[in-house]
């Protein structure tokens, strides 16, 4: 059998999204196969360990590289403790309970997120403009071309291990990117990071041309 002299990376994308997000990251097609897991259904009442678990059957090699974004970020590090990972790297998103935000730590203890009816989950424009505060026509339009995922099981699920994470302690050797104009996880509350200046919650649109840039970098060891 021949050996496959790439390296696998696996991109996690964020709450909501779909591959469609990381459709301008790019990397040296000679040394690394790109591979985009989406997500699966939560079962009732899963935690997110359980889940993770499940997510990693979707990974079928071993030593990959291991990329989480947001949300996806959270999910990938839980995904860490039953895989062995060349790397494991997260963009914009938390390494522990203490990153996150007090406005979001309160949906865990008023989980307003659970009268919210079906049709306004289903609806990109409305979730983005409502939660995430974005007025703008433009982004509107930008944001509803990502996220495109919008099954409500999956979603509540989402938010309630999102708001609710209880990690205290960082994984090991975890590589945190972070823009330093994100108004989801500000920069405040983030330790321990590869700052991007002017990288926002949606940096891996906004600023493609960086991560396609350091990432090979960064996998290597040589990012200073």
């Amino acid at each position: 059998m021949a050996i496959n002299p790439k390296t696998a990376v696996y991109f996690v994308p964020g709450l909501a999204a779909g591959k469609e997000i990381f459709e301008y990251i790019s990397l040296p097609n000679h040394l690394y196969d790109i591979h985009i897991l989406e997500w699966i259904t939560p079962h009732t009442n899963e935690s997110i360990k359980h889940y993770a678990k499940r997510m990693t059957d979707l990974i079928v090699e071993p030593n990959v590289i291991l990329i989480g974004v947001s949300f996806g970020g959270v999910v990938a590090q839980e995904m860490s403790c039953f895989l062995k990972l060349k790397k494991l790297i997260i963009i914009s998103s938390v390494k522990s309970a203490n990153e996150i935000p007090f406005k979001l730590k309160i949906l865990k203890r008023i989980p307003v997120y659970r009268l919210i009816p079906r049709r306004f989950l289903e609806s990109t424009k409305t979730i983005v403009r409502y939660g995430l505060g974005v007025k703008s026509t433009n982004k509107l339009n930008l944001y509803q071309k990502y996220l495109s995922i919008n099954d409500t099981q999956y979603l509540k699920w989402a938010i309630k291990q999102m708001v609710g994470w209880e990690r205290e302690n960082e994984i090991d050797n975890v590589i945190h990117i972070h823009g330093d104009k994100d108004p989801i996880f500000p920069i405040r509350r983030i330790k321990n990071c590869i700052v991007v200046p002017g990288g926002t919650h949606i940096m891996l649109i906004t600023k493609f041309k960086w991560l396609n840039t350091n990432l090979p970098i960064i996998f290597d060891g040589n990012f200073k």
